[in-house]
C-alpha cells in the first residue's frame, strides 16, 4: 500500500510504502470492541462506595420495645429496610480491569490503523515540527488541511514547539508512538501518522 506524504504546509514530500500486515487488514468490529472495553474498564476508576449497616450514623438502641406495639420487630435504626439505613450490598471500591493477552492487544493496534487507512483517514507526514511554539501557526495548518478532530503520532519523543502549541487547540491531540492506542485512533475523525511514527509501529507491532 502506498500513502502520499506532505508536511505540515500541504507540501508534498513523496510516498511511503504502508505494511499491509498493518495497514491493510480488513477490520473488524468484535476485536475492537473487546480491545476498547478492555482499555475503557482498565481506565475506570472504581471508587464508588455506599455506607453498610456498621458505617451509618445513627443511635444502636432498640427503636421500641420487643412486644405489645402491633408492629414488626426492630432493633437498630441502621438496618437497610429503613430510610438513611445502610445500604445492603451496595458497591464497593474495586477494579474493574479484565486480562486481555498482548497478542490480542497488537492485533487490535492492527484493525485500528487498517480501519483508518481504509477509510481514507490516514495521513503521512515527513515530519511534525514547528519552527515556534505558537497555536496560531498549528491552528493554520490544521485549518488549511480540514482536519477538525485529529490524533497525531510522533516518533519516540514529541517536538516541544508542536506540544506547547497544541496544548490550547480543541480537536488536536499528540501522542507519542508508545502511546498509540485503539481507543484515541478509533476516537478521532483523522489519524496523522509520522515517517519516524509509522517505522516505530512497524517494529513495535510485527
Amino acid at each position: 500500500m502506498k500513502l502520499d506524504v506532505i508536511k505540515l504546509d500541504g507540501e508534498k514530500a513523496g510516498t511511503l510504502d504502508l505494511d499491509e500486515a498493518l495497514f491493510g487488514l480488513e477490520p473488524r468490529a468484535d476485536i475492537l470492541h473487546r480491545v476498547v472495553r478492555w482499555q475503557r474498564n482498565k481506565a475506570q476508576a472504581g471508587t464508588h462506595k455506599v455506607k453498610t449497616r456498621s458505617e451509618v450514623s445513627y443511635s444502636t438502641k432498640k427503636i421500641y420495645r420487643q412486644k405489645g406495639t402491633g408492629g414488626a420487630r426492630h432493633g437498630s435504626r441502621k438496618a437497610p429496610i429503613f430510610r438513611k439505613g445502610g445500604i445492603y450490598k451496595g458497591p464497593t471500591p474495586r477494579s474493574h480491569a479484565h486480562e486481555l493477552t498482548k497478542k490480542f492487544r497488537k492485533l487490535g493496534l492492527k484493525h485500528a490503523l487498517s480501519a483508518k487507512a481504509g477509510a481514507g483517514n490516514l495521513v503521512i507526514l515527513d515530519d511534525a515540527k514547528l519552527a515556534g511554539a505558537k497555536t496560531a501557526m498549528l491552528a493554520k495548518a490544521v485549518k488549511e488541511q480540514g482536519w477538525k478532530r485529529v490524533l497525531i503520532i510522533d516518533g519516540a519523543e514529541i517536538d516541544t514547539n508542536l506540544k506547547a502549541a497544541a496544548a490550547n487547540l480543541t480537536g488536536v491531540d499528540i501522542l507519542p508512538t508508545m502511546g498509540a492506542n485503539v481507543y484515541d485512533i478509533l476516537k478521532r475523525d483523522t489519524l496523522v501518522l509520522t515517517k519516524s511514527a509509522v517505522e516505530a509501529l512497524e517494529a513495535r507491532l510485527k
